[in-house]
């Protein structure tokens, strides 16, 4: 029997929602009195759904769906139950995060989390041995494995300060940046490309730099995680590797996407109109996340950057939001999965509107925060476009729901 994407797509559309609007409440917060929920708690709920919910149930579903593509007879419904497993942990974290933060039954699911993910991996690396080794993307989901793992070396480490109350702030810092990095980085930024590649239907032999671009990428990574601790007192060799990882990398995507835009135009002329914006969008914020990790390398940049809030929660959402949040749903819609409409279009469209926005407001307020100069209104602007988020990703999930009313949720 084929695996059946619509059900978990839908529930993927619909936990964006959850996240969009847990984003909304933390605005209302900063902006206005609501003094029943714990504003940090709500951060930690937010991130870790964000995470989990939403992207790693994403990439889990359509990296499924794209092994039932390339293997005769493949029935993606034995990873039913490692999907179901996640989406429990998700809601287990979101929900005891907002009731106590850190506590015994938030580290539960997040630990849980961590096994689910090894458990997909294990299963998902037995099952690549059956693709092509021609093709691109069987690399790029091997290393994007391997880095979700790894990323939860941070994790049993906050949660072992957490638990025996012994935080050290530098390695408090050092192992949410490590979880974030190889989460960013590794496990979303490599299976994305993967998804990406297979959509093109690149393969080794099409040109030489295509596998280039892995290694280059696979090498620089666990590098590049210095780029988020620049902070700390680095020996200088150190810092120069850590430099050349992010020249490495701003190479590498520029080269790679340049190749790729000359050989695949035809390609890209043949998806919706809509869809190739929203596209365009997330490469360019690909682009601009990887020349200011490079910018970063700066001493005095990177101590104004990591000192200012605004800048680093910029940084975070460009990423989250306007790299894979949207890319994720062009490709959700581009494999035309779901029947498209005119209200779905504006719904999308709408949303990468309000992630366009936020960036720009938190931008402002980040470089503002450099003269120390407060920007009126701006709680309330940050506020509205939380709003626009909620709504558009919501009016997007009602007409897919309503359009392909075929497919239940569960």
């Amino acid at each position: 029997m084929a695996f059946n994407i619509k059900p978990w797509l839908k529930l993927s559309l619909l936990n964006l929602c959850i996240v969009a609007f847990l984003g909304v409440l933390m605005r209302y917060k900063i902006g206005f009195e609501f003094p029943y929920l714990d504003q940090k708690h709500l951060q930690h709920s937010h991130s870790h759904f964000a995470f989990s919910g939403w992207i790693t149930h994403t990439l889990m579903t359509l990296m499924i769906y794209f092994l039932q593509a390339k293997i005769v007879g493949f029935s993606g419904n034995k990873y039913n139950k490692t999907i179901i497993a996640n989406l429990i942990c998700s809601y287990g974290m979101l929900i005891s995060f907002i009731i106590q933060g850190y506590g015994m039954y938030s580290i539960f699911f997040t630990t849980s989390t961590i096994a689910v993910s090894c458990f997909f991996g294990y299963q998902y690396f037995k099952d690549l041995k059956r693709i092509d080794n021609d093709s691109l993307s069987k690399n790029w989901f091997k290393a994007a494995l391997v880095f979700n793992v790894f990323s939860s070396i941070g994790t049993f480490y906050l949660a072992y300060m957490m638990v025996t109350k012994n935080v050290i702030q530098d390695l408090y810092l050092s192992s949410i940046y490590f979880y974030l990095h190889f989460q960013y980085n590794g496990w979303f930024f490599f299976a994305c490309i993967g998804l990406f590649i297979g959509l093109l239907g690149l393969k080794k032999t099409d040109h030489p730099f295509y596998e280039t671009t892995f290694k280059l990428f696979a090498l620089s990574c666990v590098p590049a995680y210095f780029l988020s601790v620049l902070w700390l007192e680095l020996p200088l060799w150190l810092y120069l590797i850590t430099v050349a990882a992010a020249i490495i990398q701003v190479y590498a995507w520029f080269r790679f996407i340049t190749i790729v835009i000359k050989t695949k135009t035809k390609v890209f002329e043949n998806y919706p109109g809509f869809l190739r914006y929203i596209l365009i969008f997330a490469g360019v914020a690909l682009g601009l996340k990887l020349l200011l990790q490079l910018g970063s390398t700066i001493p005095s940049l990177s101590e104004m950057a990591f000192g200012f809030r605004p800048i680093v929660i910029a940084y975070l959402h460009l990423i989250l939001l306007a790299v894979y949040s949207l890319f994720l749903l062009f490709y959700i819609y581009v494999k035309q999965v779901f029947i498209i409409s005119n209200k779905i279009k504006t719904g999308v469209l709408l949303f990468a509107i309000g992630v366009f926005l936020n960036e720009i407001v938190l931008a402002i307020q980040g470089i503002a925060a450099f003269s120390y100069t407060s920007i009126p209104y701006v709680n309330g602007m940050l506020f509205s476009i939380a709003l626009l988020l909620f709504f558009s990703i919501g009016f997007t999930l009602v007409f897919t729901l309503k359009k392909n009313k075929n497919s239940a949720i569960v």
